[in-house]
Formats: C-alpha cells, sequence, structure tokens
C-alpha cells in the first residue's frame, strides 16, 4: 500500500526535474558598507610617497558585497574602494563569519579585492615593504576594513532572496591607454595582431534582478589604473572607480527608468533629491528678497547629538522600503593601464617623454601622466569615472543573456617561492623565484614618478644602489640569475626581519555563476598577461565540447596583494612592470599552469588541495603612527566656532563655491562611519527645521583638515560647497561634526555651523 508521503514525495522529485536544468533557483543579496577609514595623518597606499597623508575627504570609501547561493553551493564577491585586499584582512574577516555562520564563509567562497584606488589610507597590509610609509601598520586602516567587510556580508547575507543574474559586455575605448607601450611592443607581433588595441577595452556587467523588486544591483569588471588623483592629493578617494559607482547609485536612485543618456557633464551624477518642500516662490525677485531676510534673521540651532543628524543621513537610503541599490566598479588586468588618457608630457618642456624610459632629459621625475581634465584632477576623475558609469548603464539598460548553470568555486594556495613550472610537454621545468624587487620598481610610473636617478626600462642597476640595497640583504647568485634580467634591488622575499617583507603564499580562486567564471588573482596582470590567464582557462572550460558561451574574467588585486605579473617577453624590457613581477620571468606561467589545475578540477567536480597556509602576522605588527595626544582651541574659542564664516545674510548662486573653516580636532578621534565630517543644510520655511542636503560622501562637498603647524594640537576644518546646478533655491548653513581629545584621553563630540545663507 503507499503512503501519501511517498505520493507527496514522488510529486516533488517530478515538479524538480520538470522545472529546468535542475541546479537550483538563485537566490541574491548584496550589502554596501562605510570604510572610509582615518582622514588625517595616514599615509595613502598605492604611490608610497611618505609626504602623501590624509588631511580630509573626497568622498567616502566603501565595501560593496554580493551574495550568489544555489543550494548548498553559494560565494562570496566584495568590492572594496581601496587599494587593494590585504592577507591579514581577509584572515581576519574569514575568523569573523566562522564565530558568526559556522563554515557558511571560507577562504574557499570568499573574494576581496580592491579598486586600486591611490587616495585611501595605507596601513592595513602585514607584511613590511607595504606599510614601510604608512610608519608601519596602522589599527584603525585595518580595523574599520575588517569591519566594513563583514558588515557589508552580514547586510547581504540578510538580504538573499531569490532573483536572476544577467550578463553584458561593451567596449570603453577612452577610460585607459597602454603607460608602457615599449614593454608590450616586445610580445610576439603575432599575438598583438590578435588584438586591435594594447589595452583591455571591453568593459563586463553583472545584473542583478530580485524577483519581487527587480534590479538591485550591478558589478562590472573594466581594467584601468585608480591614479586619475595624483601622489600630491591628500583627500581620501575612491579615485576613478569610486566616482563612477556613486554616479550609478545616484542615477539608479532618482529613477533609472526615466533616464536617458542625453547630454555629458554633472547631469550624469546628480545626488536624488532630498524632502524639501514649501521654499519655492515663481517670482524670483520676490524669492530673492525672501530668501535674504531669512538667511540675515535666521538663528543656528544649537549642538546636537551627532547620532541623530550625521548618522542620519547616511543611513537614509538603507532605511528604505526595497533594498538599497548596490552598484560596484571593480579592477580586472590594469598593470599597465594608466587613466590619463593624454599621455606622458615632460612637465618642464611639455614635450612627450622618452618612449623607453618615460623620463625627461634622463629624469623620471618630470614625466607625468595627464588625465582628460588637465590639470584638474578632479575634473579628470569626475571624467574618467563618468565614462565607465555611462558605459555600465548602457550595458545595464540591455541586458539580455541570463546567467544559468551552476555556482561553483575552487581556492588553494600555491608557494610562489620555488615553483616548478612545466612550459612544454616533455620539456625542462623551470621554477619562479623567492620575491625580488627591480630597479625599476623604484621609478615609479608616468602616473606616479620615483625619485633619485632610477629609470623605467633598467635591466643593469649600478653599483652604488647594489651597496645600498645588499646592506639590507644581498642576493646570492641563485637568486640573481633566477630573477634575471632584473637586477635586484630589495631581496624582499628573503628577508624575514622583525617579520617577512613579502607574501610567498598565495591564493588563487576561480568562481563560476553559470557562464561566467571570474579568476580571482591576487595581483596586477598586465594587458597581455591577462589575456592569455583569460585563455588558457578558457580552453580548459570549454573543453570536450562543452557549451563555448564561457565569460573568463579576471578579477585583480583580490584576497592579498603581490605586486606585477607581465608576460615573460615584457619582463625582459624591465620597466616598472617587470621590475615588479616579485617571483621572476616565469610568474605568469606559474599562474597559468595553477589555474589551469582549478579549471579543470572546477569542470570535473574533483577537490584540490587546500595548499600551505599563509602566516597570519598580526601579532608581530609595528606601529610608529604618533597617536592623537590632544586637540587644542585658542581662547575664546571652542570646537565646532567659525573660524572664517560666510557673511550674514549672503547669497550665492549655482556653481558658486562656498567656504567655512571651523575650529576643529584631529578626525582619528572619530571616524564618523556612516555617518559626516560635514554636512550643507537647507531650512524648511514649513517646519521652522533644517534638512540635511549634502554630506561629505556628495561630490560636491569636500571636507579639509589641516593644522598650523606639524606639532600643534590646534587644528582647522575647511568645508568647500561647489553649489551644483540641480541645487534649489533657499536658505542653507553648513555644519560640522567632530570628536576632540582631551588631555586625559576622552573625546568629546562637538559640532558647529555657518551662518546662514541664501542661494537663487
Amino acid at each position: 500500500m503507499v503512503s501519501l508521503a511517498c505520493i507527496l514525495g514522488l510529486v516533488l522529485v517530478l515538479v524538480v526535474k520538470c522545472s529546468g536544468s535542475g541546479d537550483g533557483e538563485l537566490m541574491i543579496g548584496l550589502g554596501s558598507y562605510d570604510i572610509t577609514g582615518p582622514a588625517a595623518d595616514v599615509n595613502m597606499m598605492g604611490y608610497a610617497n611618505m609626504e602623501q597623508t590624509t588631511s580630509g575627504i573626497h568622498f567616502r570609501l566603501r565595501a560593496r558585497s554580493f551574495i550568489v547561493s544555489q543550494s548548498e553551493s553559494r560565494l562570496v564577491f566584495v568590492n572594496l574602494d581601496a587599494c587593494m585586499a590585504s592577507q591579514i584582512v581577509t584572515i581576519k574577516v574569514i575568523e569573523r563569519l566562522k564565530e558568526r555562520y559556522g563554515d557558511l564563509y571560507t577562504h574557499q567562497n570568499v573574494a576581496i579585492t580592491g579598486i586600486h584606488t591611490h587616495a585611501g589610507p595605507g596601513g592595513y597590509l602585514q607584511y613590511v615593504v607595504y606599510i614601510i610609509t604608512s610608519l608601519g601598520f596602522v589599527r584603525q586602516s585595518f580595523d574599520v576594513l575588517v569591519d566594513g567587510i563583514e558588515r557589508s556580508i552580514i547586510q547581504a547575507h540578510q538580504n538573499l532572496r531569490p532573483a536572476s543574474v544577467f550578463i553584458n559586455k561593451g567596449e570603453i575605448l577612452d577610460a585607459g591607454i597602454n603607460r608602457s607601450p615599449s614593454a608590450y611592443l616586445n610580445n610576439p607581433e603575432e599575438e598583438r595582431a590578435k588584438y586591435k588595441y594594447d589595452t583591455d577595452k571591453e568593459m563586463t556587467l553583472l545584473k542583478f534582478v530580485d524577483q519581487q523588486w527587480g534590479p538591485v544591483g550591478s558589478f562590472n569588471w573594466f581594467a584601468t589604473h585608480g591614479t586619475s588623483m595624483s601622489r600630491t592629493n591628500s583627500l581620501i578617494s575612491g579615485d576613478n572607480k569610486g566616482a563612477a559607482a556613486r554616479f550609478m547609485e545616484d542615477w539608479y536612485n532618482k529613477g533609472f527608468e526615466s533616464q536617458s543618456l542625453i547630454k555629458s557633464g554633472a547631469g550624469f551624477y546628480k545626488r536624488p533629491p532630498r524632502r524639501i518642500s514649501n521654499i519655492i516662490n515663481p517670482d524670483f525677485h520676490q524669492h530673492r528678497r525672501e530668501l535674504m531676510e531669512i538667511a540675515s534673521t535666521i538663528q543656528s540651532s544649537p549642538g546636537r547629538n551627532i547620532t541623530s543628524v550625521a548618522k542620519r543621513v547616511r543611513r537614509r537610503q538603507a532605511e528604505a522600503d526595497r533594498p538599497q541599490f548596490v552598484s560596484a566598479f571593480c579592477q580586472s588586468n590594469c598593470g599597465d593601464v594608466s587613466p590619463n588618457v593624454l599621455g606622458a608630457f615632460c612637465i618642464d618642456t611639455g614635450l612627450p617623454c622618452d618612449f623607453n624610459q618615460s623620463t625627461c632629459n634622463g629624469k623620471n621625475e618630470l614625466c607625468y601622466g595627464q588625465g582628460p581634465g588637465y590639470p584638474d584632477e578632479f575634473e579628470s576623475t569626475r571624467i574618467i569615472g563618468e565614462r565607465q558609469f555611462k558605459k555600465a548603464v548602457e550595458l545595464f539598460q540591455n541586458t539580455s543573456e541570463q546567467l544559468k548553470g551552476k555556482v561553483r568555486y575552487r581556492h588553494t594556495y600555491i608557494d610562489f617561492s620555488r615553483l616548478s613550472v612545466q612550459l612544454s610537454e616533455g620539456g625542462e621545468p623551470v621554477t619562479t623565484c623567492p620575491a625580488a624587487m627591480g630597479f625599476a620598481f623604484a621609478a615609479g610610473t608616468t602616473d606616479g614618478p620615483g625619485a633619485f636617478d632610477f629609470k623605467q626600462g633598467d635591466d643593469q642597476g649600478n653599483a652604488f644602489w647594489k651597496l645600498v640595497g645588499g646592506l639590507l640583504k644581498k642576493p646570492d647568485e641563485e637568486q640573481i640569475s633566477c630573477q634575471y634580467p632584473k637586477p635586484i634591488l630589495i631581496d624582499t622575499g628573503e628577508m624575514h626581519e622583525p617579520y617577512d617583507w613579502a607574501p610567498s603564499i598565495l591564493p588563487l580562486q576561480i568562481f563560476q555563476i553559470g557562464q561566467l567564471v571570474v579568476l580571482n588573482v591576487p595581483g596586477e596582470f598586465t594587458t597581455m598577461a591577462g589575456r592569455r590567464l583569460r585563455e588558457a582557462v578558457k580552453e580548459v572550460m570549454t573543453s570536450k565540447d562543452r557549451d563555448s558561451n564561457v565569460h573568463v574574467v579576471l578579477a585583480g588585486l583580490t584576497n592579498t596583494y603581490s605586486q606585477y605579473v607581465t608576460t615573460f617577453e615584457e619582463y625582459q624590457i624591465q620597466r616598472y612592470e617587470g621590475a615588479s613581477t616579485l617571483y621572476g620571468p616565469h610568474t605568469l606561467n606559474a599562474y597559468i599552469q595553477e589555474f589551469k589545475k582549478l579549471a579543470s578540477a572546477l569542470m570535473n567536480d574533483e577537490p584540490v588541495e587546500a595548499g600551505p597556509q599563509p602566516p597570519d602576522l598580526l601579532e608581530k605588527q609595528i606601529s610608529l603612527l604618533t597617536p592623537v595626544v590632544m586637540d587644542a582651541t585658542p581662547l575664546g574659542a571652542s570646537f565646532g566656532d567659525c573660524k572664517l564664516d560666510v557673511p550674514v545674510g549672503s547669497t550665492f548662486k549655482q556653481g558658486d563655491a562656498v567656504t567655512v573653516t571651523f575650529w576643529s580636532a584631529c578626525p582619528r578621534n572619530d571616524l564618523m562611519t556612516e555617518g559626516t565630517y560635514a554636512l550643507v543644510e537647507i531650512f524648511v520655511k514649513s517646519t521652522n527645521k533644517w534638512e540635511a542636503a549634502y554630506d561629505d560622501d556628495d561630490w560636491c562637498l569636500k571636507f579639509k583638515w589641516s593644522r598650523p603647524s606639524k606639532l600643534s594640537t590646534r587644528s582647522y576644518a575647511t568645508i568647500e560647497w561647489q553649489i551644483p546646478e540641480e541645487a534649489v533655491s533657499g536658505v542653507y548653513r553648513i555644519t560640522h561634526f567632530g570628536a576632540s581629545k582631551s588631555l586625559f584621553g576622552s573625546v568629546n563630540h562637538f559640532t558647529g555651523s555657518s551662518s546662514a545663507f541664501a542661494v537663487t
């Protein structure tokens, strides 16, 4: 006799079998969290310029995450508005996730990547060579990243809902050029002939569509460096990719279906209008008189609790009824790709730099790349960001191919210091080398030139600098031969005091979502190096008569950082990228060999060995950054008082700049995470209250912090508001939030506001 349970079970099996491929329904979750970090005194990560320390905010940095889940399989991809991922950050994030979720999220299925902005706080990597210029480890930089990544993943986990993923691809021709063309030209002519350009111009975009809410986010990959902001900038910024993410999130929040790309400029990234009403009078002259009268008589309200206003601004969108729209612009094989698309020129003569060595009269310090907004780096950042944003919108609006199939991943750790690599079947194997940096590394690039007499393309070195480098660690003949033709400046892979100077154990990871394959690599691949790796993996994925419709993307700077990867031919030229390819001339071939193994294991559902575990060096970290001792103001002034105010009753118009300076305190006392240091408020006459209009995450508002002298306990906060064209007429004021530290260590929050002024 057949039971009812058996009948229901049989029906369920039949339903599952008839419902599609049997791969299971996709669940998608997205999250986003503030990771801005210390906006004062901390060396920025990227240019290795000790004089470039944070002193304010251009716009805030964020961690953006997506989770894709299918049956028992899920993966997490996190994109950071940071220079790169960090091994110790990844280790500690996974530890926290294990405490919260058990074995649901591990090193196997979590990828953490960086956009490569050179305008974010440093000091969060664990190897010595990457934290020298930041005076060692910076705990605040590290903590805000670990916290923000974890919180963004928690959000994504809590937001998991049935959804679909669509993919689209398209070209951007004007957002990057090759900054080392002489090295690229050393690749075989027949290989170069397969490609139209000497950089990858293709953007690959994913669109996430919730079954209930419709589109809820997008992630894309495109190769261009985060160096639109120069090595002299000191304001925290997500550079061109961070800007593009903000432009797209703001565009969507205004209502993406009503948008059309019919013009260029500021109109593309207008902030969604806040709840502002009852302030506009159709009679312009009467309205202007009313505004001036209100501005000249209104009294600023007293200080308020910082969490009630500053943090409310950031959370307003997150607390909306529908899911928060999350858009991330991820990095790819950007190793030799510069956003300074006008080319590299000598700042003394205006002539193009030397083609082979990027020098001017033999000096690399005078050769700089120029962005499309030159000499305004903020404008260059906006333009390159907007170009990526516009293409992303086009791809987003025209997606048609849905990702269908399995969600899978593979991960392993590989010791790159002595890895045997088989270049050809039956041939003698070669090996990689312990990490080392060449002379051309110190020359920098046209995005950020180095110093002294170093030059790109140097395959000889000189006796003096070899002697200096040898004082740290003199390389032996085996290492010199292994790294040839790189002349070794710093033998980082064989330096272990006070702890490891460079990584040797690297994470390799591959993700699959249906037709999409993501190669998560812990370094910066050049254009041709990335092409070779992608093609090698695609060949494995499409072998054995499998479907050839496979999209392979490379996600650079993921899970840890190990500098550059060039082709063997580019390595011979020893430009900056070749000198920064740590593990010798066969580094790329090692990646190709090991990723082919991962791809094969993925396709055949085979396990892979975990490999040797990377070290956890957190307890060995050294920090020489001076802590905040105390903050003070002059006699008769209080924190938050205006040092330089706007004239009472003054009037401005769209396009004008309004500047107010406050007596302030060190921003390291409170990072204002998910909050703001600066606020533009508008007075709403009907409610007789001030409402938030713009904050320090808006493109139009800059928060600048400074001291009168390096050791002074006094400091200023200058807030600059470039009134955007969409700003409504009304009465405004500028408000500053901060936190001061007393001599006894207590931290006290304060706020201050400017006089009211009119915008007409």
